[in-house]
């Protein structure tokens, strides 16, 4: 099972004073998190000024920084709250070059364009299917054979929703003839339901401060690699 570190995301540093940013930061908090056990790193590039950005010289840049320090694949967002215009943000993905996957919501719009774009441009496709709804849209979009995996995502849930939520994902996910690889993983209080019902379904996971401050136990978390680390245990059967 592969393990993905989750390094930002949307969040501001006020909600954690470890919340990496910079390409300084991506990059040591990959390092680290690599030694920890992960084996993917997706991450939110960031302006000067701290927003998240799609243009294509700080994603190359920050993707070319962080994946020559940690020497593993490095994946990125298309979240349209980054970039709202839909033809805008295809306009600003056609030019990347160094991603090595990118993650595309289907509930957003456009969605199906987007990932032809990207797999246009050899960059890999993760499915983030947020409902079963998703899974349809994922299943009517030609291109389901071809992302690299689906991520099956429990966002806005609450705890005792997690687990059924994410196995009504997969269950809408199983209708359909395409098999590609699933990762799960939830937010906030769904986060380490997901995780503990994926590793008892011999799914990929992913963890980080983009998706949950604390740990199993209700701590806050340091950081990325004590989250990283405490999800490799999980998966160590620990």
């Amino acid at each position: 099972m592969l393990l993905q570190a989750c390094l930002n995301g949307p969040r501001d540093v006020r909600e954690h004073p470890a919340l990496p940013l910079t390409a300084a930061d991506l990059a040591r908090d990959a390092v680290a998190c690599v030694a920890a056990g992960a084996q993917l790193i997706h991450l939110h590039p960031r302006a000067p000024d701290g927003r998240e950005s799609l243009e294509p010289d700080l994603v190359d840049r920050v993707v070319q920084h962080v994946r020559n320090a940690c020497g593993v694949p490095v994946g990125v967002s298309t979240g349209e709250w980054i970039e709202p215009d839909p033809d805008r943000r295809i306009a600003l993905v056609r030019q990347w070059t160094a991603p090595d996957f990118a993650s595309v919501n289907l509930c957003e719009t456009g969605a199906p364009d987007l990932m032809r774009v990207l797999l246009g441009a050899g960059i890999g496709v993760e499915a983030g299917v947020w409902s079963p709804a998703d899974a349809d849209t994922l299943a009517t979009s030609g291109v389901a054979e071809a992302v690299i995996r689906v991520l099956v995502e429990v966002v806005n849930a609450p705890a005792e929703r997690a687990e059924s939520t994410a196995r009504e994902i997969d269950q809408a996910l199983d209708e359909y003839p395409f098999h590609r690889p699933r990762l799960h993983h939830g937010e906030g209080e769904a986060t380490w339901q997901v995780l503990e019902q994926a590793v008892r379904l011999g799914r990929d996971i992913r963890i980080g401060l983009e998706d949950t401050l604390h740990l199993r136990d209700g701590r806050q978390a340091a950081g990325n690699q004590e989250l990283v680390a405490a999800a490799k245990a999980l998966l160590d059967g620990s």
